[in-house]
């Protein structure tokens, strides 16, 4: 919030940049509010204290006129100039500290949620909830800052609120009709924006929905800007986003419209009443009914009683602003975990009967999911075992099964790590024993060194470079390991990205490593460099490689081949090649 929109008849900012959680807007609201209420409550007493000297200025000019320069007495005017020093003292001293207290309670609570909608986006976000990553960015941002805005809203709100009670007090004082006109002026504007407000919480919602929703293709076609390129869909491509961001664009000036609309109908009511209690005031003080003094009182209320008017019938906009951004936020933050059981009290140990045995393999026994039909399958502990899969959906949904993208009810059949079914082990226990690496291993902006040790706590980043054979990438540059990498590796080969990926899973020394086909974009050289590296620099640990190249499943102590969902064929590389010439020809190159 912008305290110049404060200090002004307008109202803060509806837009941002944009260890609780909540599972609803309301609940969401609530969390914020009461893990602020202590600089709420300060910002509440300061902002009211402001609003209370700005109002008493016009009051005490008032009495200034009525009393003080009708004695005459230089004694009484320097009594009434210390008076106001001291309320501009006051005004300006409480509006700076009651600032700074809710614009940093404002700022703090915005970060708290971007990190929270952040990290239950990592899990990843459950795909029923139908929101993209670009869209879970938008929510991140917008959605946290227009969220936490509530912490300078409400204090604005009960200061302005202060400020009218006080008006409406000194204007009962001078003449009852007139406190009872700014009581019932002020109560008719607020009834008469609420139902206005309503209509802008609804049209802002599906606003920042559909911003998400381009949002999101935009970071769809970032990530196959490459693929695009190829096959040539760039226009189509552009034609979809272009489509998305017209939609956009329409309901933003739809918005805006209402918007508009509400501000306008604001400022006049506003005005009405101000010039209602100004003429009323001249007319009472034609009549003889309040003195001179009061006029003045009563002239300058009505010129100051706007801001607070304005900020008052502006609040309720923002309330439902940060209301349907709450709503928004609560979409990623009640939405079911994808990757497994959620971790029971004490799952940070990782030992004892509700965690894996140390060493232990992976056995899969009766796993039906997607493609995989009943499939069997045992990885020793300590071997390097390889699968070769006919076809990819196969290699796909075993991958997912064993990422635990898919919880445990999400199949059949049983999946045990270290002799325990994964449905009784904690998330954070499997995570700690067991890495699969993707085919498409993100690369991310930073260094090569950042890349493949984000945490800074490996200690095996020249084995794992060695052994991936990155070691040529390493040398080609003269800062090595420090050598910069652009966003998704845009400076980096197809091949250097995937063997950069590699190197990152090894580097952090899982006991059971999954990789799947981690040798696609290398050439055939490399990647018998690599296979025989990966098996050596994995000796005595648990590996399983989904892969169709010839070099690692000759490196492999065990070959399993799938078909049809189910193990058709088991063996070693030679062994298959010599007896299986379905097995022959699925390998040949």
């Amino acid at each position: 919030m912008n305290p110049a929109d404060l200090h002004h008849p307008r109202a803060p900012r509806t837009s941002g940049s944009s260890g609780t959680s909540g599972t609803s807007g309301s609940e969401i609201l609530r969390t914020t509010v009461r893990r602020n209420a202590g600089a709420m409550v300060r910002g509440t007493v300061l902002m009211g204290l402001y609003q209370a000297g700005e109002t008493a200025f016009p009051i005490a000019l008032g009495l200034i006129v009525e009393h003080t320069l009708a004695r005459r007495s230089l004694a009484s005017l320097t009594l009434a100039l210390v008076a106001l020093a001291a309320i501009i003292t006051t005004v300006s001293l409480s509006w700076r500290f009651g600032m700074r207290i809710i614009q940093r309670a404002n700022t703090t609570e915005a970060h708290r949620w971007r990190v929270r909608v952040a990290a239950r986006a990592l899990q990843p976000v459950a795909p029923e909830t139908g929101l993209r990553s670009g869209e879970v960015l938008v929510i991140a941002t917008e959605d946290a800052d227009q969220t936490a805005d509530v912490v300078e809203v409400v204090p604005v709100l009960i200061g302005s609120l202060v400020a009218v009670a006080i008006t409406a007090v000194a204007l009962g004082t001078a003449h009852l009709g007139l406190g009872a006109l700014v009581v019932v002026g002020s109560a008719a504007i607020l009834a008469v924006l609420s139902v206005l407000s309503g209509r802008i919480g609804s049209s802002t919602k599906e606003q920042q929905a559909r911003v998400a929703q381009a949002g999101a293709k935009v970071a769809d076609l970032i990530n196959g800007l490459r693929p695009l390129n190829g096959f040539g869909g760039n226009h189509a491509a552009f034609l979809s986003y272009r489509r998305l961001s017209t939609r956009a664009r329409d309901q933003a000036v739809a918005v805006a419209r209402i918007n508009g609309t509400y501000a306008g109908t604001a400022l006049a009511l506003n005005a009405v009443l101000a010039v209602t209690v100004a003429l009323t005031a001249g007319w009472l003080a034609l009549r003889g009914r309040i003195g001179i003094g009061e006029l003045v009182m009563a002239v300058g209320l009505a010129q100051f009683v706007m801001e607070p008017l304005t900020l008052c019938s502006n609040m309720p906009k923002y309330l439902v602003t940060a209301r349907a951004s709450a709503e928004r936020m609560a979409l990623v933050l009640a939405a079911p975990p994808t990757d497994g059981p959620v971790p029971p009290a004490g799952a940070e140990r990782l030992s004892g009967p509700e965690h894996p045995h140390p060493g232990g393999g992976v056995e899969l026994e009766g796993l039906r999911y997607g493609a995989l039909q009943g499939l069997g399958l045992r990885f020793p502990a300590g071997e390097f075992t390889a699968v070769l899969t006919h076809r990819p959906q196969e290699a796909a949904d075993l991958v997912s099964v064993l990422a635990l993208h898919v919880p445990p009810d999400g199949y059949d059949g049983v999946v045990r790590l270290g002799g325990r079914p994964l449905a009784e082990l904690p998330v954070d226990s499997v995570r700690a024993r067991l890495l699969v690496n993707p085919h498409h291993g993100e690369v991310f902006a930073g260094t090569l060194r950042s890349n493949i040790d984000p945490s800074g706590t490996s200690g095996t980043v020249p084995e794992a470079v060695r052994a991936a054979m990155l070691t040529d990438v390493v040398a080609l540059h003269s800062r090595g390991l420090d050598h910069e990498v652009r966003d998704r590796g845009s400076n980096l080969s197809g091949g250097q990205r995937q063997r950069l990926s590699l190197a990152r899973a090894l580097a952090a020394d899982s006991e059971v490593l999954v990789l799947h086909d981690p040798t696609t974009a290398v050439d055939a050289v490399t990647e018998g460099a690599i296979a025989r590296r990966l098996a050596e620099h994995r000796r005595g640990r648990t590996t399983i490689v989904i892969t169709s190249s010839p070099a690692l499943l000759d490196a492999a102590d065990r070959v399993y081949v799938l078909s049809d969902g189910a193990v058709r064929a088991e063996g070693t590389h030679q062994e298959l090649l010599a007896d299986d010439e379905g097995y022959a020809l699925a390998v040949a190159r």
